[in-house]
């Protein structure tokens, strides 16, 4: 929520009260991003050794302590080392503990399930806090949002902060007290970061399909993050709307990834991965248009929402396939670090390339520059995913 939702729903608002431009905003998910990179792997050994209800608790009240420090308005080099600290605190001591948990819990039957319910689960909580933030900053701001002065943006934007790490505080807690364990599970026989095992996730070619997979498909995550944007600069939405924008978007999220995910064990996810693609390249296409600008609202959230489903429905398999690929469960914890490894690499790259490209291209011209980009990686995503279906099917 602190790092990355809070900057989507309220990008304009963020980048005004902080006084940032895209790029700069772009150079802090880089700087998470890094911290992440190096997390994603080392943190699997960590999962193995502690049990995710310690190591989740720790990480959600570490988070929320951030958000303290977000709270006073810090200069950009201190946002760089609190976006750093959030990589280690979100991804290093949380990442693997949470998937882990899924994949057992989703057993040998309903991996499309458990990890459906896990990215509709986050889905339902991203948007009902999304809204109550939105809530949080109308009720604090002045009638008139656009005549509001910048310390009472900032005073409005700050007690959202404050809700939003007081609850991120509070899921902490929750899981301490209430998140159940499998004892059967043995947290230490699986060394998630031998060389060994690394090159034997390495020889599958599904591992390489998969890498291409969350790669194209999280690209076209980190562009929703600009939705809210959009709504301002080319459909000329307040502040307030535009932020209600990157927050309903957030409920379309649990129903797609809960029903994508029911219909992959049905069928399989390599089916539905197709389809996601399919679908996020039509929302790319109709953005890239030039089509969807002012005064058509409605024509703006059609496209919004097809890109929604298209990323959400990506987002639900993204895990769930690896059983699909023939990948071992005894190598699982080193398949997940190699995937997210290379697969979230567009936490690195991503935001300062969207901010130099709004930056440079002041409106639309600069969105449509954004969304073209987002076309060529959902297209090569199209191509491992039917590359995948068929390699899986002949297994």
């Amino acid at each position: 929520m602190l790092p990355f939702v809070l900057a989507r729903i309220f990008r304009p608002t963020f980048l005004a009260v902080f006084e940032l431009t895209n790029f700069q905003l772009g150079t802090l998910f880089t700087t998470y991003g890094i911290i992440a990179f190096l997390s994603y792997l080392f943190g699997g050994a960590l999962a193995d050794k502690f049990t995710a209800r310690k190591l989740m608790t720790t990480s959600l009240l570490l988070t929320a302590g951030g958000g303290l420090v977000l709270a006073d308005f810090p200069s950009y080099s201190t946002l760089q080392i609190l976006f750093g600290y959030w990589g280690f605190s979100t991804i290093f001591l949380f990442w693997a503990a949470m998937i882990k948990a899924t994949r057992n819990w989703g057993g040998k039957k309903q991996q499309g399930k458990a990890f459906g319910f896990l990215e509709g689960g986050r889905g339902i909580v991203a948007a009902s806090i999304g809204t109550i933030g939105v809530f949080v900053f109308s009720v604090v701001l002045p009638k008139e949002v656009i005549a509001a002065s910048f310390e009472e943006r900032q005073l409005a934007f700050q007690a959202v902060i404050y809700a939003t790490s007081a609850l991120v505080a509070m899921v902490g807690l929750l899981i301490f007290f209430f998140l159940t364990e499998d004892e059967t599970e043995d947290h230490k026989d699986i060394e998630t970061t031998s060389w060994n095992k690394i090159k034997t996730v390495l020889q599958y070619p599904t591992v390489w399909l998969l890498i291409l997979i969350v790669l194209c498909a999280y690209v076209g995550y980190k562009v929703t993050d600009i939705l809210s944007l959009y709504a301002v600069d080319v459909m000329h939405f307040n502040e307030v709307d535009a932020a209600k924008v990157g927050s309903y978007q957030m409920f379309i999220r649990p129903i797609v990834c809960i029903s994508v995910g029911s219909f992959a064990d049905k069928s399989n996810s390599a089916f539905w991965l197709i389809r996601g693609f399919f679908i996020l390249l039509i929302g790319t296409i109709l953005f890239s248009s030039g089509l969807v600008a002012a005064p058509l609202n409605g024509f703006f959230l059609f496209s919004a929402i097809i890109t929604g489903i298209g990323t959400y429905g990506l987002r639900s398999l993204y895990f769930a396939a690896i059983q699909e690929g023939q990948i071992p469960y005894s190598i699982m914890g080193t398949a997940v670090g190699i995937i997210s490894l290379i697969g979230y690499t567009p936490d690195i790259f991503m935001g300062p390339l969207m901010g130099y490209l709004l930056d440079v291209n002041p409106g639309i011209t600069g969105h449509q520059h954004v969304f073209m980009l987002l076309g060529a990686f959902s297209f090569i995503g199209l191509l491992a995913a039917l590359r995948f279906k068929k390699i899986t099917a002949i297994e």
